[in-house]
């Protein structure tokens, strides 16, 4: 065998190697959650979440630095335990669930800190407003369930600008604060599981 044939032939094995080495994971809703919270009348706060959600990883490391991150949020099931504001939430006022059902987001990399934290940086839509954003993530670690499943835990944070996505209703107590914050903390839990 000649050397170029050589080079060549490690060069494809390596390849094979890399595309049969990339494992999927997806979201395990029963043990996952999307949170999140901003200022009400300045003096507190009010919490939410969204109900449903789907999500994948793709990665051949062990450490997940080369992951491949997307996830989408169904507008309409955010729930604040209070139907007239959730209905308002998803009018043209906020979301326009009905023209605009998904959030979107789609990672574009994920750095190790150190330990477990984690750097998530990628592109988030709301509406039809694509944004770069970066979130604060602590992996958990990975484990085999009492099924045999293999799942990995995250818990990512982050704030975005409500406004930068066009959610840009707003009115202003008698004092000149804003009713509703234009800062929205998100607080996300995922546990994925490792595709069979």
């Amino acid at each position: 065998m000649t050397l170029k044939k050589a080079i060549l032939f490690v060069a494809i094995a390596l390849i094979s190697t890399s595309v049969f080495a990339q494992e999927k994971w997806t979201v395990d809703p029963m043990h996952s959650s999307v949170k999140f919270n901003v200022t009400h009348l300045v003096i507190s706060e009010v919490e939410g979440s969204f109900k449903k959600y789907d999500g994948s990883l793709t990665a051949s490391k062990p450490d997940f630095t080369d992951a491949a991150i997307d996830f989408t949020v169904d507008v309409n099931s955010i729930s604040t335990d209070n139907e007239m504001r959730d209905n308002h939430l998803k009018s043209d006022d906020f979301f326009n669930a009905a023209k605009f059902p998904n959030m979107t987001f789609k990672g574009t990399s994920f750095k190790k800190l150190s330990g477990n934290k984690y750097l998530l940086s990628g592109n988030l839509t709301i509406r039809d407003v694509t944004k770069p954003v970066k979130f604060d993530v602590v992996y958990g670690g990975t484990v085999k369930d009492a099924y045999g499943n293999t799942k990995a835990g995250f818990k990512a944070t982050g704030v975005i600008n409500r406004f930068d996505y066009n959610l840009k209703w707003n009115s202003l107590t008698e004092a000149g604060g804003a009713i509703a914050g234009k800062e929205i903390t998100m607080e996300i839990r995922l546990e994925f599981a490792k595709s069979k």
